[in-house]
């Protein structure tokens, strides 16, 4: 088994008060350096995420990480091999940058002091390439919206899991920090992380990522490269009448924009 490959297998999950269902019959997430799972708003996108992390239960199927049912799998073992960072971190305490980046080593057995070299190895690479190093002895209270998203990236990439499942990483962030996260991704996959997350911005998932998994109404419309999956013709079935794809002038890439 490919090491991060998470399986989802005859999946279905519901919600007690009703509306669609998420179905999917066959998914293999982690085989690629950076996948996005797009869609419009209710489409599914964290729903699938939480049941690919073991955090939903599904009514029906099975979702197994590097052959093993993590249904069957503690908690701690899950999180030493898939990581996991959710559009909102509320936090209990008003920790610094540092203590927030530290928590990813709970997995390891690490502690909020740093008392293992290892941890504090990876929780300095961490807050490197969130660009929060300068800002490691600020409070959560102390920061702006995408500085505490930033911290929060930092805590997952600090955890050094085989796949990362990330839920909007780019949140609350500028177009300038959303593109450096972005790279900052981009060069932790050509490292060997393998990456999933949702994106509601459709650009950054045509320039950064290698597979495109677009959702609608619990189910997946299309996965594949962003040439094939973000096309005018299926963007438009999903998102209705105010898309339009043109190709980058230097990249070729697919660039979405909006119409009147």
């Amino acid at each position: 088994m490919t090491p991060g490959v998470l399986e989802l297998r005859g999946i279905e999950f519901a919600y007690e008060a009703g509306g669609w269902a998420l179905r999917i019959a066959e998914l293999d997430l982690g085989r690629e350096g950076l996948c996005a799972i797009v869609g419009p708003n209710g489409a599914g996108k964290s729903t699938l995420l939480e049941v690919a992390a073991g955090l939903r239960r599904p009514g029906r199927g099975k979702v197994r990480l590097e052959g093993k049912g993590l249904a069957r799998m503690s908690r701690r073992a899950i999180a030493r091999r898939l990581g996991y960072l959710p559009q909102e971190c509320p936090a209990l305490f008003d920790y610094t940058v540092a203590q927030v980046a530290a928590m990813g080593r709970h997995a390891h057995g690490g502690s909020l002091e740093l008392e293992r070299a290892a941890d504090c190895a990876a929780v300095e690479r961490a807050l490197a390439a969130a660009d929060m190093t300068a800002l490691r002895r600020r409070r959560l209270s102390q920061l702006s919206g995408g500085e505490r998203r930033r911290a929060w990236v930092a805590a997952a990439l600090a955890q050094e899991p085989a796949i990362l499942l990330l839920d909007e990483p780019t949140q609350a962030l500028d177009t300038s920090q959303a593109a450096a996260i972005m790279g900052v991704l981009a060069e932790r996959a050509a490292e060997g992380l393998r990456l999933v997350m949702v994106l509601h911005d459709l650009n950054l998932a045509a320039l950064f990522c290698e597979r495109v998994i677009l959702m609608q109404a619990g189910q997946i419309a299309a996965d594949g490269p962003p040439d094939a999956v973000l096309t005018e013709e299926r963007l438009l079935a999903v998102y209705g009448r105010h898309l339009e794809v043109i190709r980058h002038p230097t990249t070729e890439k697919p660039v979405i924009l909006a119409k009147k």
